[in-house]
């Protein structure tokens, strides 16, 4: 099957994050039942999705790890010219929800199996399809984790995601953070006899913006990515059900992303001294005011590829120079964690990615498998 067909399936499976991912799972399965294609379906432990790997060739063998994930971002409060969720083809032009980010990649891949699948492979090719990056890399992990059991020490692995094709060799890390602030609701006419929880959120939004600027201006700094440091920000902030109601409630959603060698978690550690201080000084004083934090989600930097044979083999395979580095996240840092050495490397522009009426080109799918057709040469060479 052709792979603007194949496109066009995943496209009309509106697989969001957070969700039981069965249906996308089983379009996978569909596309994968060929001869000499191993699947391994992995359940995560949320029992209602799961992960599924992929061996073709010599699973004894170090061979190189094809990663994407299969969960789109939602296209709600958006206004798409055509149906986010059925493919249109205008020309060139593919357009529907995930086709750049990241299901152009993955119908790549399913196009390859068959193809993999005929060739004498001396080392195999692994394809990992994995579930709710969207929302901060959870799903891989846990795939990563059982890699021992399931093939050879990889010698790499090739993440997806839209890089126009070109190597991308590194990325910044991030943690992301819901804070709440719990005080007193009261009748606006007399403030005291309640506790505003929006204004314990508006000092911590002044610390955050303090944090900001110091990022900015004190570093630490790698000039391979722009900004050439560490940042944070509060994307949403909530609160309040009435003008003439003292809030009881308040929330922020805080992200923190670092540069390589840098622990976003440590980025983050200001926000819970914060917390820790505002909570303190209101059990001293008796006041009706708390606040609490919990992980959203979290991933870790992607270093520099040290592996210099493994760059140029991406760089003659995919005929693009490399990209040192992007402020973007992927799951490509948890490969690298795992000890695998991870380069980002897909089609598609992630300018387009997660906006309305989001595009691929069938050019770049084109040069994404004329890229595969050449990694699967390069493992027909002796081991």
């Amino acid at each position: 099957m052709c792979v603007q067909q194949i496109l066009a399936d995943l496209v009309a499976i509106p697989s969001l994050p957070g969700t039981p991912n069965g249906v996308v799972t089983d379009c996978l399965l569909a596309h994968l039942q060929h001869d000499g294609v191993e699947v391994s379906l992995l359940p995560g432990p949320e029992g209602d999705r799961a992960n599924l790997f992929v061996t073709i060739g010599p699973r004894d063998q170090p061979g190189y790890i094809l990663s994407g994930h299969s969960d789109v971002v939602s296209v709600d409060n958006q206004i798409w010219a055509t149906d986010p969720f059925r493919l249109a083809v205008h020309g060139e032009k593919l357009t529907g929800r995930g086709t750049t980010d990241m299901k152009g990649f993955l119908a790549c891949m399913l196009a390859m199996a068959p193809e993999f699948a005929a060739m004498q492979l001396r080392r195999p090719v692994h394809l990992a399809f994995s579930y709710d990056e969207e929302i901060g890399c959870r799903g891989v992990g846990h795939m990563i984790a059982r890699l021992p059991e399931l093939c050879a020490p990889p010698m790499g692995a090739i993440i997806g995601e839209p890089s126009g094709i070109h190597p991308v060799l590194s990325h910044k890390g991030k943690q992301a953070l819901e804070l709440r602030f719990t005080g007193k609701a009261g009748h606006s006419s007399n403030p005291t006899l309640g506790e505003n929880a929006i204004y314990a959120a508006a000092d911590m939004l002044l610390h955050i913006r303090g944090m900001a600027e110091s990022m900015e201006h004190d570093g630490p700094f790698d000039a391979r990515f722009i900004p050439a440091h560490s940042t944070c920000q509060a994307g949403v902030v909530r609160g309040g059900a009435a003008v003439n109601i003292i809030p009881d409630s308040a929330e922020i959603q805080f992200e923190a992303r670092a540069i390589p060698g840098i622990d976003p978690r440590s980025l983050s550690a200001p926000i819970i001294e914060h917390i820790d201080a505002l909570n303190a000084e209101a059990k001293t004083a008796g006041r009706n005011l708390s606040a609490a934090w919990r992980e959203t989600s979290s991933y870790p930097a992607l270093p520099p590829c040290e592996d210099r044979g493994f760059v140029e083999l991406m760089e003659r395979l995919s005929g693009r120079s490399s990209v040192q580095a992007v402020s973007y996240g992927t799951e490509a840092g948890l490969y690298h964690q795992a000890g695998i050495p991870s380069i980002i490397c897909g089609p598609g522009d992630i300018a387009r990615a997660h906006g309305p009426d989001e595009f691929i080109l069938q050019s770049e799918l084109r040069d994404c498998m004329a890229m595969l057709r050449g990694l699967g040469a390069e493992l027909c060479r002796d081991a």
